[in-house]
């Protein structure tokens, strides 16, 4: 399986496959809430929704055992809250607890991880 590479890119902070969850959180998804750009285009925007979870390992721009992507959240109801969990085949399924995201100095919770599967 080939992965799209660009040789031209400035490594941002946290770049490493790998980023810690506060590095993601503050460098990342930070910026893409407030539609600020983004240090690099290492995460792939990718509809979980519209995908077989087989074929997201080919859609991250990189990664290898663990990958990032930006997903639009879909509501089941247009005026509900809950989230719409239908996938191409099957549903994700929300499993285990929430973990908090804590600031390197462990003063406050900056993000939530939450964890599921593919049924």
């Amino acid at each position: 399986m080939e992965k799209k590479t660009n040789s031209n890119i400035q490594l941002p902070p946290g770049f490493r496959f790998h980023p810690t969850n506060e590095e993601f959180i503050v460098h990342y998804l930070r910026n893409k809430a407030t539609a600020t750009s983004l240090p690099a285009a290492i995460t792939a925007e990718v509809d979980l929704y519209k995908c077989n979870p087989w074929e997201l390992p080919r859609k991250a721009l990189f990664g290898e055992e663990e990958c990032y992507i930006f997903t639009p959240r879909d509501r089941k109801y247009p005026d509900g809250v809950r989230p719409n969990r239908m996938a191409a085949s099957g549903y994700w399924k929300a499993m285990g607890t929430n973990k908090p995201i804590r600031s390197s100095c462990g003063a406050r919770i900056i993000g939530v991880k939450k964890s599921s599967s593919v049924l």
